[in-house]
């Protein structure tokens, strides 16, 4: 191993080289603080991507989440309905909140939510008198839900949807930006994310009037008044103006970003593709996903005891980060004995089990990407 190899990172930030532009610009006129018109732009610019008529700047995307989820009204003792193939932050606001999690399995084609699951989830809740108080879609890696399938299952019932497109900026489903299919919905820019502002989230939505009341909360729930007067309790959630100023560069690069990833991903596909037991995350054809990461499977019944484990590491012996799929949340301890709905068989465990994310950054390199393929090959002996 070449020990002055710069380590190769899952997704690194990339930076344009105009964030400081706005950086600046945010130092010299002292718009240092939460607010400011870098806020103001990067929402509309964000509202603009997503297709919708609204939204709002925070912290972090998990705070986007549990203000998406006292919107539509969770409270202790409710039950919520969750993908299980995801990262905690897409249910433990609710989980804080009191709610209890009901997961769902994938499905095969798109390691999404099943809908065949959902359904018989809401089967038993019809039964036995328990409506969810919402329903949480999880755009995987990228990838967009099947939402023709899993939206109208909700909406018979009258559950909203909380579309957690974190990691799905810049993806379409049927043509439509990911973010705008829940009733609220929302993006991370968290330092790994296709986009990046070093730390922070964008709560999306139609309803203007909902999302004021959450830039309400945002703000310490502070009341009109020249004193500070409170009859609700907030949150200290907003972004600062400085953050949201590298966030105008970065969204400007959204298309070239998604376009990197897309011809990282098809490099991969087109040199591993024919190891044997080895596939890719499937893109249904009517989705065009992000590829935030390249993700792909081991089948050990074929892959001659190569395992995602071996792969990994391998790789991290070259100095190259890679990790398995999320472990699903119905494996997790914390959430022991939880109700789960398999699509047919435990897609999310077998996922877990064989799969692993590759490096996948937009500023990943050609060279950089043949080390990975090359260390890749060679434990099959390719």
């Amino acid at each position: 191993m070449d020990r002055k190899r710069d380590r190769i990172y899952l997704s690194p930030p990339h930076l344009g080289g105009e964030e400081i532009l706005y950086v600046k610009e945010a130092f010299d006129t002292n718009w240092v603080a939460p607010l400011g018109p870098h806020v103001e732009a990067f929402e509309k610019e964000c509202a603009k991507v997503a297709d919708v008529k609204s939204a709002l700047a925070l912290s972090s995307g998990t705070a986007a989440m549990l203000l998406s989820a006292r919107l539509v009204g969770v409270k202790p003792g409710d039950v919520f309905f969750c993908s299980s193939l995801t990262f905690i932050a897409s249910l433990a606001p609710l989980a804080q909140m009191g709610a209890s999690p009901v997961f769902i399995d994938s499905e095969p084609e798109s390691w999404n939510m099943s809908p065949r699951a959902l359904a018989r989830a809401f089967e038993d809740a019809d039964r036995a008198g328990k409506t969810p108080a919402a329903v949480i879609l999880v755009n995987l890696y990228g990838q967009p839900c099947d939402m023709d399938e899993l939206l109208p299952l909700c909406a018979s019932r009258g559950v909203p949807v909380i579309e957690d497109a974190a990691e799905s900026l810049g993806s379409l489903y049927k043509g439509r930006p990911t973010g705008s299919f829940g009733r609220f919905g929302f993006f991370s820019f968290n330092g790994n994310k296709i986009i990046t502002t070093s730390g922070g989230g964008m709560l999306l939505s139609d309803d203007k009037e909902a999302i004021d009341k959450a830039r309400f909360w945002a703000t310490q729930a502070r009341d009109k008044a020249p004193w500070y007067e409170h009859t609700e309790l907030g949150y200290n959630f907003r972004m600062s103006n400085v953050v949201a100023g590298i966030g105008r560069a970065q969204i400007k690069l959204l298309d070239d970003r998604v376009a990197r990833r897309r011809a990282v991903f098809e490099r991969y596909a087109r040199a591993l593709a024919d190891l044997p037991g080895v596939s890719f995350m499937p893109e249904p054809s009517y989705m065009r996903s992000s590829r935030w990461l390249t993700t792909l499977t081991i089948n050990p019944e074929q892959s001659r005891g190569v395992t995602r484990m071996s792969i990994i590491d391998a790789l991290a012996a070259e100095n190259i980060e890679a990790r398995p799929v999320w472990k699903p949340m119905h494996l997790q301890p914390i959430f022991e004995g939880a109700k789960y709905y398999e699509h047919g068989g435990d897609v999310s465990r077998e996922l877990f089990g064989n799969g692993l994310c590759l490096p996948s950054g937009s500023s990943l390199s050609e060279d950089e990407q043949n080390l990975v393929i090359e260390t890749v090959k060679k434990q099959f002996g390719a």
